[in-house]
């Protein structure tokens, strides 16, 4: 029996409640009544509250499909908004093709998709990471292994994450070669989101784990008859992930604003500080895990959201920009931003090195901090001193320096991971096999 301060649906109505204020206002469109930091406050609070009850939603959906797919429904979800955003660009520039508009808005959607990519990895899997070893500190959780040396605890993963490994690293191998084109096209669309599709179809045919013990409000969900529990995670699905949808945006616009009043350059802005935005519902789910001991939970759910970026937004661009051109086109870009795409290829190259071996140490982690954090502050740096023309080549060259060390680091992993590398691809080709028609009831998941 639950106390009623304690009972899980009073948990479910907190959550509610932190979304009514922003959903009450956008409903009224009194937006402008509450100002620019009363939007992002209540907007900030929706945020938060839709972000708990799709990690309730996805929890609960374990019960009934396979956690790979649960959690797959969850990432795209929590970076829907994402995508919105970087569709909106992609359309100004189909529909402005040929102006200078219509060019400033391809370099923006790619400039935006390429941020939220960095960001996930450089903030977010690095201090998910480190927030999952500080958090074991205070409780137990088995994913965390001290061992001896500076810095040298570690978050040890599922190896049933091979399979999302794996088709990252497909999907960041195609990634080098996106900028050889005349922009983001059709090719570029097909490959990448087949890349996708083919994942889908293989953990939709995973086991259902029925075994873990959930506690809080996804024990108390998954207690219901299957009828009214799966017509609960549908409704949680449906109403957190349209709230993340209306409430992201105006958040992400209201820090922009800030931002610019204090003099933060609008193209930074766009890149870096709107998909921070975007991206903080996937964070805060990923968290959320964390803090129940879900670590595992909560890195698949960060890969699975890279992998959907990584494929799905991209392919996005391509077509939304066709469908405002009126035909078939490539989304284009200047020198610049295909030198984001390579070191955003390349920080995935590397970040798919460090959980080769299916661990990430806080060393590993910090790394992937430094390295994100200390590129985008002296890129800042360069864009405040620097006049153009000069600002932009200085800029490229650093990306370029970046990208070199990404690849460099990247490829000793590799070298040195190598027999993990084998596991990780045996294991893939052994569960697609399985999702063949013909292939076995489910995919295997078991431990070799």
């Amino acid at each position: 029996m639950y106390s009623p301060v304690r009972h899980p649906l009073l948990a479910v109505a907190l959550a509610l409640a932190l979304t009514a204020p922003w959903l009450a206002t956008y409903l009224t469109g009194s937006a402008d009544s509450v100002g620019v930091v009363g939007v992002v406050a209540i907007t900030g609070l929706s945020v938060l509250g839709a972000s708990f009850l799709l990690a309730w939603g996805a929890e609960t959906a374990e019960k009934d499909v396979p956690r790979a797919f649960a959690i797959a429904v969850l990432a795209v979800l929590a970076v829907a908004p994402e995508y919105a955003v970087d569709a909106l660009y992609a359309w100004t520039a189909g529909a402005n093709a040929g102006t200078e508009r219509g060019i400033e808005a391809g370099n923006l959607a790619v400039a935006n998709m390429t941020g939220a990519n960095r960001i996930l990895i450089g903030l977010g899997w690095s201090g998910i990471a480190l927030f999952t070893v500080y958090r074991s500190r205070s409780g137990d959780d088995p994913a965390v292994v001290e061992r001896p040396g500076f810095l040298r605890n570690r978050v040890e993963l599922d190896r049933d994450l091979a399979l999302e490994i794996a088709f990252l690293l497909a999907a960041t191998a195609f990634a080098f070669f996106v900028p050889l084109g005349a922009g983001i096209g059709v090719v570029d669309t097909l490959v990448l989101v087949s890349i996708y599709v083919a994942y889908i179809a293989i953990i939709i045919r995973g086991d259902v784990d029925a075994h873990d013990e959930q506690v809080g409000v996804p024990r108390y969900l998954q207690r219901f008859s299957k009828a009214p529990r799966i017509a609960t995670v549908l409704f949680l699905f449906a109403y957190s992930g349209a709230m993340i949808y209306v409430a992201v945006h105006p958040f992400a616009h209201g820090l922009e604003e800030i931002g610019l009043s204090a003099g933060i350059p609008p193209f930074f802005m766009i890149q870096w500080i709107a998909p921070l935005a975007s991206e903080s519902p996937e964070l805060i789910v990923v968290a959320y895990l964390v803090n129940k001991a879900r670590s595992t939970a909560g890195f698949n759910a960060l890969i699975s959201s890279k992998l959907n970026q990584w494929t799905l937004l991209i392919g996005t661009l391509a077509v939304v920009y066709s469908i405002a051109l009126g035909r078939v086109g490539s989304l284009p870009f200047d020198e610049k931003q295909a030198v984001e795409i390579w070191i955003t290829a390349a920080q995935s190259f590397f970040a798919i090195g460090v959980l080769a071996n299916f661990s990430i140490s806080v060393r590993e982690a910090l790394v992937l901090l430094a390295l994100f954090a200390s590129q985008v502050a002296v890129e800042f740096w360069v864009i405040r001193t620097v006049a153009e023309p000069a600002a932009t080549e200085l800029s490229i060259l650093l990306l370029y320096g970046y990208t070199a060390v990404y690849l460099l680091l990247g490829s000793v992993l590799f070298v040195a991971r190598r027999d993990e590398l084998r596991w990780i691809f045996g294991r893939t080709v052994s569960n697609a096999r399985d999702a063949l028609p013909g292939g076995s009831e489910s995919v295997d998941h078991a431990d070799d």
